[in-house]
């Protein structure tokens, strides 16, 4: 049995040091040192060795085995070393080349103004709501009829409003109110959110209007609610919005949905106040409306309005960018004009 252990070695190392590459070697580690190989197999027959010669053999067998190994591993870093170095030669670049420009996209405008304005309202204790509660084509009960909208408002006219060839009560919501109208059917006061999303109008596009636009709406429903609380919210935001303090007046104005109701101006951006062309004069600029939620929505949605109160709000994230960035012409939003993109 040694000498035919011996014999195993002379063989196996001869097959290693012919092998050409990776794949070859494997084959002969496999033949050689697998379970099913010839020197396991006289591991195995160990116990028909008589016991003095059992150590010797025993001895002999596991030497070989780990001079085959041995000798298996430094192949097989050879051949993997010439392989990366082979590798590296043939993807090796000159780094004293001059690169070229790859121009990659970045966030439009009015993606950048909405991620601002959501990221000052969780600041504030808002929370942003999911999709589901936001739909675009939305049912005429969530968009008027459940929003305290009698149906003779001129808001239902088709001259206002998109309506499906699905039928009557199928639109293309006006506002983003039907947010706050699930959401407070889905859960219970304290509720205190925000949701951006597409509306649709159904205007003249100009300069100052389109009838695809984008709006934030936001609701606050709790005990002991006040206006109060609503004009501190809102001055705090137009404050950090516009990085810095900004006079503000509430008006009086009426939504079918909040009572009162307020639209808030600002001082206007481009005169301080002194009167220009932009703010037609007055010194002031609209950028919202908001207001107490009236009784009639809160009990629309089983919420006891003699036990809670809230207020709601809606911007335009338009008029806010346009604002901010002296912007004139709304369309320049969605024309794609690089020239236009490439400023923000």
């Amino acid at each position: 049995m040694e000498q035919k252990i011996l014999e195993i070695k002379e063989t196996a190392l001869k097959e290693i040091e012919k092998t050409y590459d990776l794949k070859s070697l494997e084959e002969v580690k496999n033949k050689y040192l697998s379970r099913a190989s010839e020197l396991n197999n006289l591991k195995k027959g160990l116990k028909d060795v008589p016991p003095e010669q059992r150590p010797k053999i025993g001895a002999l067998v596991n030497q070989v085995s780990k001079e085959i190994e041995t000798l298996t591993n430094q192949k097989q870093e050879e051949f993997y070393t010439a392989e990366l170095n082979k590798k590296l030669e043939s993807e090796k670049i000159d780094i004293t080349l001059p690169s070229t420009f790859e121009p990659v996209g970045h966030v439009h405008p009015l993606t950048k103004t909405i991620n601002e304005i959501v990221e000052i309202f969780e600041l504030l204790g808002f929370s942003l709501i999911e999709n589901q509660y936001s739909p675009e084509v939305e049912t005429v009960k969530y968009n008027f009829d459940l929003l305290n909208t009698p149906k003779e408002h001129p808001a239902r006219d088709v001259q206002d409003t998109f309506y499906s060839k699905l039928g009557e009560n199928v639109v293309l919501r006006s506002q983003t109110s039907n947010a706050q109208v699930r959401q407070m059917q889905n859960s219970r006061p304290p509720i205190k959110i925000v949701s951006p999303g597409r509306v649709y109008r159904s205007e003249s596009v100009s300069a100052r209007k389109n009838n695809l636009f984008h709006q934030i709406e936001g609701l606050y429903v709790d005990k002991n609610v006040t206006f109060s609380d609503l004009k501190g919210v809102l001055n705090e935001f137009i404050r950090l919005y516009f990085g810095s303090y900004r006079p503000t007046r509430f008006r009086n104005s009426f939504f079918p949905f909040t009572e009162p109701s307020a639209e808030i101006d600002v001082q206007c951006i481009m005169c301080e106040g002194k009167g220009c062309p932009t703010c037609s004069g007055t010194g002031w600029l609209e950028i919202l409306g908001a207001g107490m939620v009236d009784p009639n929505v809160l009990k629309a949605v089983d919420i006891d309005p003699e036990v809670y109160s809230g207020f709601a709000f809606g911007m335009g994230v338009e008029r806010l960018t346009m604002l901010k960035y002296a912007i004139d012409d709304i369309r320049l939003f969605f024309n794609d004009d690089i020239r236009f993109l490439n400023q923000f």
